[in-house]
């Protein structure tokens, strides 16, 4: 009788993958995948420990993949947005993974290639290295943020966004003035969540590294070596 066949790690996340296109990691379980695959799950915890790190590992390719050709140019704050937008269109191919991403973060290579990159791009900026850290930690909550939103509207239905609109419509142009006169005289101009989504992305990060960068500029010596606080 012959033997199950051997499926490799590589195999299994291209399998997990699909799974989780068509799901979520709420739903995905490592038993659904063992039977996508015609095995059992002891085969599976070969390769992963636990469902969370293959999920991670998942996640961690769609960096990867966001990282294939990638040259650092242009100046610091170029890099930073030119990395967020790659990263963001990856997880835009596959949105159910950026909940992934998002709740399990991940610790293979395409993770370090991507902090490797923004920590180096924030070192370029001038800022000294002990802010680096909390910096890089802000962007990276942001990013991660901002990306498993835009996904998660991404994945609703076409009757589920029409019934989200009704609803948003009945909450504002509803609103009672006197109980909320703020919302209701902004009601025509309030847009829902869901739109316009991508220039919201590049103005939210545009401004984040527009902070960093107005607490740099202090401390920079001008031509003459004398920091601009020093003047006064």
């Amino acid at each position: 009788m012959a033997g199950r066949r051997r499926w490799s790690t590589e195999e299994i996340l291209d399998a997990a993958a699909e799974l989780l296109r068509t799901s979520d990691a709420e739903s995905f379980s490592v038993r659904k995948l063992a039977a996508t695959l015609g095995t059992d799950s002891s085969s599976l915890y070969r390769h992963f420990r636990s469902k969370t790190e293959l999920l991670r590992a998942v996640a961690d390719r769609i960096l990867l993949a966001s990282m294939d050709g990638y040259r650092a140019e242009g100046d610091w704050k170029q890099r930073i947005t030119a990395l967020a937008l790659r990263v963001r269109e990856a997880f835009g191919q596959q949105p159910q993974l950026a909940a992934v991403w998002g709740r399990y973060a991940s610790g293979g290579a395409g993770s370090r290639l991507v902090m490797e990159e923004v920590l180096q791009a924030l070192r370029a900026s001038g800022l000294p290295d002990e802010e680096i850290p909390a910096r890089y930690h802000r962007l990276a909550v942001l990013i991660a943020s901002l990306i498993a939103s835009e996904a998660g509207v991404s994945t609703i239905t076409e009757e589920e966004y029409e019934q989200g609109m009704e609803l948003f419509r009945v909450a504002v142009l509803g609103a009672d003035p006197e109980r909320f006169p703020a919302l209701a005289h902004f009601a025509r101009d309030v847009r829902p969540l869901g739109a316009d989504r991508h220039a919201a992305f590049e103005e939210i990060l545009a401004a984040q590294l527009a902070h960093i960068e107005a607490a740099i500029r202090p401390s920079q010596p001008t031509s003459s070596g004398v920091s601009a606080n020093d003047r006064y």
